[in-house]
């Protein structure tokens, strides 16, 4: 019989720490400054912190409210350790060397591919399996976690991802043949599983949470139905052991109902929706009357204040649905959030007064499912009167000033076709080819150069006071001509300034625009020891004036070759902020796009030949459900097209897409009308290439040859394989030889050298093309 389950819980809390501990722990010991003893002590220290954080929220320590899903790098690794499921390329490594070769790989291998977690802005790393794989339950760490937090004085929940999302996620090795998909291991996984639960069981464990993402997705090459028979037959066969905790299963990031009926009859004991991203069952639709139905009411992947009112009037509804038990809970875990608004300070005194009403970050959050859960077991009257403020609240947001503005909403309104429509690509790439006068398999990177100490400093320092703006000009000046200087001495066709002066690809643009607003400690993590800062789209969105033509004139001042014009695109600018969910999506794209399109209007005026408007993002957002597919990919490409098709025929555009899978969006990719596109392609060895070839993708391509989110240094012989490899799916005239990103991470020493190699390598494949 299952453990009583808490009233009110989260599905996962932010794992990186208040003041990003982890990652300062992490780095810290790649660098040699620490030892593996140390890290794991900070490790430890940072999850207690965390239980501690959680206790004082409301959470009890005794009856498993408290998740355990901390990570030293990346959840899905943490299932490839504990399966033992590691590449033979791997064979003699072990412990954390091991564990840190799989996740950014070292001067010997390289690492596993990395790719987005479903429609959201954190990096997995994607299992490589085939048949002849090892797996087991091979490595007993999170029992391990469970015993010594127990031990401690909190009984926690362990958090990992379920086996259907595992093999789901996962790519088939080099090694299995032709048609072979990983899902074939579901057997072994299964039974791996199995003695892992029998293990936490023996251990004390009352509760596991296990996450399966993939049965809301129809994103993962086998559709959410099949996966949900798969499903079905997983869960009877782990749920069927008596030694085992009590299960709660999960299925966030979308809408649970296709799974819904087969994982309800499974003998889990409770089940986790999205109640966000999805809708709850028709009464009587699925029989409820075994499980716990926890109610994810809380939008984990937002930092809006929830409707409170609108919460209390759902679960009252769902009371009908006759589960066995009824708790609230996020839609997913808050590793996509910030840890406390009160951390928080805003420059502009305007918005002071607003937006900590406004906003729940993760303890915010917490404290929304104990009021919730409290109204829930005492009765509403307990808690009217928070209810109260967060209707106050919302109410007072809509009609606060900024939220709506009528030049914006009238500029957006009157967009038409022909504002997103350029002359065709066969007509300008002959114009611009005259122009620009490139070689073949011109050379260029994908924008920003390392961000230095001393760049950090002066821009710590400026904001500080303790340097003026005059100060800091000339500092962020003297980086760019070094940056300059470098690319043309490295002999790079194409150059670009640096980004010396931005702190993100999104923030500083957001910095700048009206509708935005930027947290001080508002981090979020994005893969391993990277962190972003999520800007806040509060309002209606314009550009007050030019952003980026100061720094872009100057850098061309410097230099005779190209330099590119660096812009983040409408979309990414979007899915890398909290966006306002009060507009649809595409309302905002286009607002955005408007403001960036007088951004490149100004850019070309001022003489850029080439103007770089990224899109990484532009998968990511793609639904999970298929049937929103078309509506989304009209309006995401829409407002790239209208804010990067009033140009010249003879000014370049390029795009930049990142760590996605591909295949899905061609056609999105084609709409775009971008002359020329960058990819990541480094990691997946150019799999993505003979698709667009196949698919007629004519335009330009800038195959990544260099995995700039790995240490390593490609030697020039890999590069020319790699190069070749795209040679031989893209025409030679097309073919822009960069590395997969922006270089904002990367040291100075590994730059230069990889860049070097990738500039001679393509010196070498185009002296071979020409012969």
């Amino acid at each position: 019989m299952a453990t009583a389950f808490p009233t009110a819980t989260i599905l996962g809390y932010p794992r990186i720490g208040r003041r990003r501990e982890l990652k300062r722990a992490l780095e810290a010991y790649w660098a040699g400054r620490s030892s593996g003893e140390e890290l794991a002590t900070a490790f430890t220290s940072l999850r207690h912190a965390t239980f501690d954080r959680l206790a004082e929220l409301g959470y009890s320590r005794e009856d498993a409210a408290i998740p355990d899903n901390s990570s030293l790098y990346d959840q899905v690794l943490d299932i490839t350790r504990l399966l033992g499921a590691t590449p033979e390329r791997f064979a003699g490594k072990n412990g954390l060397d091991l564990y840190f070769a799989l996740a950014r790989g070292d001067e010997s291998v390289p690492p596993l591919e990395m790719t987005k977690w479903f429609d959201t802005n954190y990096h997995y790393l994607v299992p490589e399996i085939g048949p002849e794989t090892p797996i087991s339950f091979a490595d007993d760490h999170l029992v391990q976690r469970f015993v010594e937090a127990n031990a401690a004085g909190t009984v926690t929940r362990p958090v990992v991802v379920g086996p259907v999302t595992y093999l789901a996620l996962a790519k088939a090795a080099e090694s299995a043949p032709d048609g072979w998909q990983p899902v074939e291991r579901i057997g072994d996984v299964v039974a791996a599983y199995r003695e892992f639960f029998e293990a936490l069981g023996a251990a004390g464990a009352p509760w596991v949470q296990v996450d399966e993402p993939a049965l809301v997705s129809d994103n993962l090459g086998t559709r959410r139905t099949e996966l949900a028979e798969l499903a079905g037959r997983v869960w009877a066969d782990l749920a069927s052991s008596g030694a085992r905790p009590s299960i709660l299963l999960t299925l966030p990031y979308g809408d649970g109902n296709t799974a819904l009926p087969a994982v309800a009859g499974s003998g889990v004991d409770a089940i986790s929706l999205d109640l966000v991203r999805g809708a709850a069952p028709e009464a009587g639709a699925v029989d409820l009357s075994g499980v716990h139905l926890v109610a994810g009411l809380i939008d984990g992947r937002n930092i809006w204040r929830a409707d409170l009112a609108a919460g209390r009037d759902a679960l009252e509804s769902l009371k009908a649905l006759g589960a066995a038990g009824l708790s609230v809970g996020t839609t997913n875990s808050l590793q996509h959030v910030p840890h406390d608004t009160a951390d928080e300070t805003w420059a502009d005194p305007t918005l002071d007064a607003h937006l900590h009403e406004w906003l729940a970050f993760a303890d915010q959050k917490v404290s929304e499912t104990v009021t919730l859960a409290n109204g829930l077991e005492q009765g509403w009257d307990s808690v009217a009167q928070q209810i109260a403020d967060a209707t106050t609240a919302l109410a007072a947001r809509a009609i606060a000033p900024g939220v709506r503005r009528e030049d914006v909403r009238s500029r957006t309104g009157a967009l038409t076709e022909a504002e997103r429509t350029r002359v065709p690509f066969t007509e300008r790439e002959p114009i611009q080819a005259e122009k620009l006068a490139l070689p073949i398999l011109p050379t260029t990177t994908i924008g920003s150069f390392p961000q230095t100490p001393e760049i950090r400093n002066a821009r710590a320092s400026l904001l500080r006071g303790d340097i003026d703006q005059a100060g800091y000009t000339e500092q962020i000046r003297g980086e760019v001509a070094k940056v300059i200087k470098l690319q043309e001495d490295l002999d790079i066709d194409v150059l670009v300034h640096g980004e010396p002066e931005r702190n993100d690809m999104v923030q500083y643009f957001a910095e700048q625009f009206d509708g935005f607003a930027a947290t001080r400690n508002g981090w979020v993590q994005s893969y391993g020891s990277r962190c972003t800062r999520p800007s806040i789209q509060w309002g209606d969105v314009a550009r007050p004036a030019p952003m980026t033509v100061e720094w872009t004139s100057y850098a061309q001042s410097l230099t005779q070759r190209p330099v590119k014009g660096m812009l983040t695109g409408p979309v990414t600018i979007l899915a890398w902020s909290f966006p306002r969910i009060d507009i649809s999506l595409g309302e905002s794209a286009d607002q955005i796009a408007l403001a960036l399109r007088d951004e490149v209007a100004d850019l070309e005026a001022a003489g850029t030949a080439i103007i770089q408007v990224d899109e990484p993002a532009l998968r990511e957002l793609l639904p999970l459900d298929a049937g929103r597919h078309a509506d989304y990919l009209a309006w995401s490409v829409g407002s790239f097209r209208a804010a990067t098709a009033g140009v010249r025929p003879d000014t370049q555009i390029h795009t930049h897409l990142c760590y996605s899978e591909f295949g899905q969006i061609i056609d999105a990719i084609a709409g775009l009308d971008a002359d020329v596109t960058s990819i990541e392609a480094a990691r997946s060895k150019m799999e993505v290439l003979p698709e667009l070839a196949a698919n007629g993708f004519f335009r330009g391509v800038g195959p990544g040859v260099w995995d700039i989110h790995s240490p390593r240094v490609p030697a020039t012989d890999e590069l020319v394989e790699l190069i070749r490899a795209a040679a031989a799916s893209v025409p030679a005239n097309r073919l822009w030889v960069n590395p997969d990103c922006g270089l904002k991470t990367r040291a100075y020493p590994e730059t230069i050298a990889t860049l070097t190699n990738l500039v001679e390598a393509a010196q070498a494949v185009r002296g071979e093309l020409a012969s």
